[in-house]
C-alpha cells in the first residue's frame, strides 16, 4: 500500500509541476495570439487522447489529455505545408507580419521566466533572505562528493580540523580549499557524540581548491516585498548566465555536459516534493527558467529556432522557403532526439552513481559506529 502511495505522490508532484511550467509556458503563447488577434484552434494539457473539453464562443477547443506531461497551443495556419499555398487569413498565425510572430514565439519562454519569478519572490519574501551560516554546521551536501562517500551528515557540526580548532565556517572552508587531494581528519559532533572522520578533498572545476560538497546551513532573514523581487530577479539572471558558462566551460574542456533528462527531471521533482514545500516551489521555478532558457536557443523547432526564421526575414525582407524551414526542422528533430538520449544516458549514469556512493556511505556509517 505504501509503495503504490509513493508512487502516486510521485505522479502526482511531477504532474503538477511539469505540467504548470509547461501550460503557462503555453498560456503565453495562447495570451499572445489572443491579444494580437490570432485565432487559436486548440489549446491542450497534456498529450494523447482528449479527457474531457470544452470549445469557447471564438472557436478554440480546450483541451484535458490523458498524459499530463505537457501541452500546445495551435494558432490558425501555423504550417505553410506548400509553396504557393492560398494567401493567409488576417487572423491566421502567418497572416502575421514578422515582428508579431516574433511575439508570439517569444512570449512562451518570457511567461516561464514571470513564473520564476513569482515563485522565487513569493519565497523569499514568505521564508526569508536565505543566508550562510558563519558556524561550520553541514547544512546540504553534493552527493557523490568526499563529504558524501566519508560518511559526513548534513547537521554534522565541524569543531576541529586535523585536531586544531575551527574559528567558524570560513576557517573549515578556507583549510579544505588548501587541502586538495590531501587526507584530511574532520572532528564533528553529531547527537551528542564526537567523531573523528577521515576524507580527501578532490579539486575543483578550475584545479585551483580542493572541495568536499558541503555547503553551510542556511538562515533566514525576514525581508518586504520589494528586496524580494529584487532577488528573485538576481536568481533568475544567475541561473541563465551559469548554464551557459557551466556547459561553454564543459564543452571547451571536452569534457561531457552533465545535462538532466526526464529520467532526472522526475527524479528531483520526486525528493523535491518529498523535502518541502519550500524545496517543492523553488525547483518548479529552477525548471520553469530551464525551461524558458531552453526554449529561447536558436534552434529549430524550438521558440528560438523559429524566431531565427522571423529575424531573417525581417532582415531579408522575405520569409524563408518552406523546403529551407523543412530541412532545418529535419535537422532540429535528430538533435533533440540525440539531446534527449545523451541526456537519459546522463541520467542512467547518475543514478548508478548514487547507489554506488549510498553503498559505500552505509559501509563507511558502519565503519564509523564500530
Amino acid at each position: 500500500m505504501n509503495s503504490i502511495l509513493s508512487i502516486l505522490h510521485t505522479v502526482g508532484a511531477n504532474a503538477f509541476a511539469l505540467g504548470l511550467v509547461i501550460v503557462l509556458h503555453e498560456a503565453g503563447h495562447f495570451f499572445a495570439c489572443r491579444r494580437l488577434g490570432v485565432r487559436v484552434e486548440k489549446f491542450a494539457f497534456g498529450f494523447g487522447p482528449e479527457l474531457i473539453g470544452f470549445t469557447d464562443r471564438v472557436g478554440t477547443r480546450f483541451s484535458l489529455c490523458a498524459i499530463p506531461f505537457g501541452g500546445f497551443v495551435k494558432p490558425a495556419g501555423e504550417d505553410p505545408t506548400t509553396e504557393g499555398a492560398q494567401a493567409p487569413k488576417a487572423d491566421e498565425y502567418f497572416g502575421q507580419n514578422w515582428a508579431r510572430r516574433l511575439i508570439i514565439v517569444y512570449a512562451g519562454p518570457a511567461m516561464n521566466y514571470v513564473l520564476a519569478f513569482a515563485l522565487y519572490t513569493g519565497l523569499i519574501w514568505g521564508k526569508g533572505m536565505p543566508e550562510s551560516s558563519k558556524e561550520p554546521v553541514i547544512g546540504n551536501m553534493m552527493v557523490g562528493f568526499p563529504a558524501d562517500k566519508a560518511g559526513i551528515q548534513i547537521g554534522d557540526k565541524v569543531t576541529a580540523f586535523g585536531g586544531r580548532a575551527l574559528a567558524g565556517w570560513e576557517d573549515l572552508a578556507t583549510s579544505i580549499h588548501r587541502s586538495a587531494e590531501k587526507e584530511i581528519t574532520l572532528s564533528v559532533e553529531r547527537d551528542g557524540k564526537k567523531l573523528d572522520i577521515k576524507v580527501v578533498p578532490q579539486k575543483n572545476e578550475t584545479g585551483d581548491r580542493g572541495v568536499i560538497g558541503i555547503m553551510p546551513k542556511a538562515e533566514y532573514k525576514s525581508v518586504g516585498p520589494l528586496a524580494a523581487g529584487r532577488e528573485a530577479l538576481r536568481l533568475c539572471w544567475v541561473q541563465s548566465k551559469q548554464t551557459v558558462t557551466v556547459i561553454a566551460g564543459k564543452l571547451w574542456k571536452r569534457e561531457r555536459p552533465d545535462l538532466a533528462g526526464p529520467v532526472g527531471i522526475f527524479q528531483m521533482v520526486s525528493r523535491a516534493s518529498r523535502a518541502g514545500w519550500e524545496e517543492f516551489v523553488f525547483l518548479i521555478g529552477f525548471i520553469s527558467v530551464a525551461i524558458g532558457f531552453f526554449n529561447l536557443l536558436p534552434l529549430p523547432l524550438l521558440d528560438g529556432g523559429h524566431a531565427m526564421f522571423y529575424w531573417w526575414e525581417g532582415i531579408r525582407g522575405k520569409r524563408a522557403s518552406v523546403a529551407v524551414m523543412e530541412k532545418a526542422n529535419t535537422l532540429g528533430i535528430a538533435f533533440l532526439m540525440s539531446l534527449l538520449v545523451f541526456a537519459t544516458y546522463n541520467d542512467v549514469l547518475r543514478i548508478r552513481t548514487e547507489r554506488a556512493a549510498k553503498a559505500e556511505k552505509s559501509e563507511k556509517a558502519v565503519e564509523l559506529k564500530k
